[in-house]
């Protein structure tokens, strides 16, 4: 089984200006590429700066981005980092999230499962429309609203660390006029298209929760090798775009809101908050590993890679952006108990 030491969590500082201000009707995106060589995040180890400023946190986490990530840091303070991993080297942002732990069925002991690759999307709509340009096969909420940069120093979170219960089902649901928020699943690529992931009958305790819409996706973990070719086991993040200026970039518990239902297919955001751009963060995790033992502008470069954009400055030439870590985890293969001493609980106990 694996778990993370929580669930769901995923922080991100912003710094740069987002893309252009643009809306409405046609989706583009630019993709952050990382360097990650041998599967390395920038740092590991119990630091949050966002929820747990100044202290160690509950559980660990993986950060990649500017070197000024500390356990206190602002936005503009991440301006002056030495270096960045990301692969422009403009952007000192940092982006974060939850280990994930491999746990033995033979004694419980837990391995930690390396880093596989993560990148960031970049996704908002416009009304310019191209000719002859392919159909897109992802698609996030249109809108009435006009879409703006992010304010300098934004700390967004996305999740609930404390999540101890399953949701009412494995869909994914941005809207809150219709229901409960799941912003976070994982997706299985497997070498057989017809592979079954979830448990027709799962309730969510022992195992994840099948998305309705998406055989590929669930909420939790699913039960089968992820096999997919270069495609292992993926954490999907969505972020939420709505910015409420009246709270301001520290709030992080109540700056940001998801878009709602405006009606003819669009979702906006509340009057008086801002649009931004929709982020959508990709984990891929190494888990083949276990399977023996259990400033961009208005640019559209797709899955090309924002590094394609014109006008974001220098790419970075390697992967030589190492962050001290304030909390490291224990250094030995297994561990005894999870970092934080955190029980395993919730889905799949």
């Amino acid at each position: 089984m694996m778990f993370y030491s929580s669930l769901s969590l995923l922080s991100l500082l912003v710094l740069a200006a987002s893309p252009v201000a643009a809306a409405k009707d046609r989706r583009t995106f630019t993709v952050l590429r990382f360097h990650n060589e041998g599967g390395h995040f920038s740092t590991e180890g119990r630091m949050d700066p966002i929820v747990y400023p100044g202290t160690v946190s509950s559980h660990s986490h993986g950060v990649m981005g500017g070197s000024n990530f500390g356990l206190m840091v602002e936005g503009d303070q991440l301006l002056d980092s030495e270096c960045t991993n990301a692969l422009l080297s403009a952007d000192k942002s940092n982006y974060w999230v939850p280990e994930l732990f491999f746990q033995s069925p033979i004694n419980g002991t837990f391995k930690r499962v390396p880093l596989f690759y993560m990148q960031v999307y970049y996704l908002r709509y416009t009304i310019q429309e191209r000719r002859n340009a392919k159909p897109s096969t992802r698609s996030f909420e249109p809108t009435n609203d006009e879409i703006k940069p992010f304010p300098p120093g934004l700390k967004i979170v996305s999740g609930d660390a404390m999540t101890r219960t399953a949701p009412a089902s494995g869909a994914l649901n941005l809207d809150p006029s219709k229901g409960p928020i799941q912003a976070v699943q994982f997706t299985c690529p497997t070498q057989d298209p017809n592979a079954v992931r979830y448990p027709p009958d799962s309730d969510g305790t022992r195992a994840g929760l099948q998305d309705p819409t998406n055989r590929g996706a669930g909420a939790g973990f699913p039960v089968v090798d992820c096999d997919g070719y270069a495609s292992p086991l993926r954490q999907d993040v969505h972020l939420p775009s709505c910015y409420n200026p009246r709270a301001g970039p520290d709030a992080h518990a109540s700056n940001m809101a998801f878009p709602r239902d405006a009606g003819s297919g669009k979702q906006d955001c509340p009057a008086g908050w801002v649009h931004l751009p929709h982020l959508f963060i990709e984990v891929y995790w190494d888990t083949p590993r276990f399977a023996d033992a259990w400033d961009p502008d208005g640019c559209d470069a797709g899955d090309g890679g924002m590094d394609r954009c014109p006008e974001t400055g220098p790419l970075n030439p390697g992967d030589k952006c190492r962050i001290p870590s304030a909390f490291p985890d224990p250094q030995q293969e297994w561990l005894d108990e999870l970092p934080g001493d955190n029980p395993v609980s919730g889905w799949g106990v």
